[in-house]
């Protein structure tokens, strides 16, 4: 099995030590994504459905950089650090997946980095 770095310039670089993704030639994991602007280095300001939204696009560029797409998600997991966001957040998330949406599990969290409110982390398969 062999394992590769991919890299989105998209994306912020990871300043702690893991990668945006690792692609083992089946599967790619996606570590987790906040919405993080590398520009401000700072999360986005507002809401989680508005945190979701800028993050899912960060995710979308990092599957993008593996030449994968969010059709080929077979799972993901979502941090929230309040459970009371999960309906706005489940509204931006579902839009990503219209059509036969991946496994998941959504977890409450007492804190999350640089202050985000969500952070959701994927898993996708080329053989969907």
């Amino acid at each position: 099995m062999s394992k590769t770095v991919v890299y989105s310039p998209a994306v912020a670089i990871p300043v702690e030590a893991y990668s945006q993704a690792i692609d083992t030639g089946n599967l790619v994991f996606c570590s987790g994504q906040l919405a993080y602007d590398a520009q401000t280095d700072s999360v986005l300001s507002g809401s989680a459905a508005e945190q979701t939204e800028y993050l899912m696009k960060n995710i979308e560029a990092v599957l993008n950089a593996a030449h994968l797409d969010f059709k080929h998600v077979v799972k993901a997991t979502i941090y929230l650090t309040n459970m009371n966001d999960f309906a706005a957040v489940n509204e931006v998330y579902a839009r990503y997946f219209p059509d036969n949406p991946p496994a998941r599990a959504t977890i409450g969290v007492a804190a999350l980095a640089k202050g985000a409110q969500v952070e959701i982390e994927v898993i996708a398969s080329r053989t969907v």
